[in-house]
């Protein structure tokens, strides 16, 4: 996959993405244009805020069913339209029905096959496992456009097993669940983490590798 051209869409209630250190990281490494750009559902209508809601996923042991998203869930989209750091409750959207909502707010000029989006947000991004039957939490959705969910690099990941056999053992008997947090504090990612530029430098090549594999299989399968 060779690209020409690459879009980062900002985050801004994350300030540790560090938008700059990214967009010059992606520069090095790809030796093509980056361009920074504000979060990509800045100034969104209301009618994008109601397609969003309607991606949630509401019963994470059902594969994804279009609903009719209420009022309230709407207007929630619009006010994280304008402050996504007013976000407080963690909702879970469906990732591939999110990216295409993300695919249609891109210019026709710049859904090229060379030109990379990669869109980063603090919605959780999710899929659903057939193997298990239930929806899983993601922190990338590689395709173009791309997602990285912040939230998702946070949640996803399980933490180390003794941390929740402590907290179920605990749970009965009142001990502040923060001492527990505390105690293995720095073996897994928190909110804000400083880790994170890394993080997501690294997810940023992973999603291009992803997209670049799938299309040389698919080329594989058109030449045979």
């Amino acid at each position: 996959m060779l690209l020409s051209k690459i879009f980062i869409y900002d985050e801004p209630s994350v300030p540790e993405i560090k938008l700059d250190s990214l967009a010059n990281f992606l520069h090095d490494f790809f030796r093509v244009p980056v361009i920074k750009r504000k979060n990509i559902f800045n100034e969104k209508s209301p009618d994008i805020a109601q397609s969003v809601a309607g991606t949630r996923v509401y019963n994470y042991r059902q594969e994804f069913h279009s609903h009719e998203p209420t009022n309230e869930e709407v207007q929630f989209e619009l006010d994280s339209f304008v402050n996504s750091a007013k976000i407080e409750n963690i909702v879970l959207y469906d990732g591939f029905e999110l990216q295409k909502i993300l695919r249609g707010l891109i210019s026709d000029d710049e859904s090229k096959s060379d030109i990379l989006h990669l869109v980063l947000t603090n919605k959780l991004t999710c899929t659903f496992d057939n193997s298990d039957y239930r929806y899983h939490g993601r922190a990338l959705i590689a395709s173009n456009p791309s997602i990285i969910s912040t939230t998702g690099i946070i949640e996803a990941p399980a933490k180390p097993r003794e941390y929740y056999m402590e907290l179920m053992s605990n749970y009965g008997v009142g001990l502040n669940i923060d001492s527990i947090k505390e105690k293995y504090k720095g073996s897994y990612l928190e909110y804000h983490d400083t880790r994170l530029e890394k993080i997501i430098q690294g997810y940023a090549l992973q999603q291009f590798f992803t997209i670049s594999l799938v299309n040389l299989f698919v080329n594989c399968l058109t030449v045979v």
